[in-house]
């Protein structure tokens, strides 16, 4: 392989594994969580948050409540001052609400390990079902953000019209026992070497390696 030439499809699937396998060999959760139920309110109050901001918050909220039977009983406005700094608050307070009465009526408690029932709960999107499959399971899942929709585009693995469509790019070219690794190496390896601002494209070890002969910025399409 010429270090020169652009690599196929296939080389820069095979590279992208290897490199991010190499650097982060066994990725941890970034957001801070106890248990199943914490792990969901978390991510939760990650929607337009970041992770470090998420962790700074939740200690509070768990003195509050820990537990969908605690949360339930809450008052609303209390839950929305403790997450005020994650953004969203009135939104985001009103769901953790709803869907700790719900999780304590309809699910025993119990965070349900099935991707349907996560998405009818009050503010768990696609994405958000996604982390806790994957996260709290073990079940094979590629949650998209807007971080690795912005990479696998400057990596050529998707034509990046939106999310579920980079999602369905990427199941299809990376095994089914690698996705939930792989989503959280790409969130580290976005965050540390290939940032919104850091890099364009052009400048990180895998952007260069997989692109040698791209000599403009990458333009991505947001998610």
């Amino acid at each position: 392989m010429s270090e020169h030439k652009n690599l196929s499809k296939a080389q820069r699937v095979a590279y992208i594994q290897e490199t991010l396998q190499a650097l982060y060999p066994k990725p941890p959760i970034p957001l801070v969580h106890r248990d199943n139920y914490t792990l969901l309110v978390a991510v939760l109050l990650s929607a337009q948050c970041t992770d470090e901001r998420v962790n700074q918050v939740t200690p509070t909220l768990w003195q509050l409540a820990d537990n969908p039977y605690d949360m339930a009983r809450q008052d609303v406005a209390k839950i929305q001052a403790i997450i005020k700094p994650c953004g969203l608050a009135p939104q985001k307070s009103k769901a953790i609400h709803k869907l700790s009465n719900i999780l304590v009526s309809e699910h025993g408690g119990l965070v349900p390990q099935n991707m349907e029932q996560l998405e009818k709960l009050p503010g768990v999107g696609h994405k958000t079902a996604s982390v806790v499959m994957s996260q709290a399971f073990g079940v094979p899942a590629f949650p998209v953000d807007t971080h690795i929709h912005r990479l696998a585009q400057r990596w050529g693995l998707t034509s990046g019209k939106n999310v579920s469509q980079t999602e369905k790019d990427l199941k299809r070219l990376f095994p089914e026992d690698r996705w939930n690794d792989l989503h959280l190496q790409i969130i580290y390896y976005g965050r540390e070497h290939c940032s919104a601002r850091g890099c364009d494209g052009t400048k990180c070890l895998i952007c260069r390696t997989c692109y040698p002969n791209r000599k403009k910025p990458k333009i991505t399409l947001k998610a």
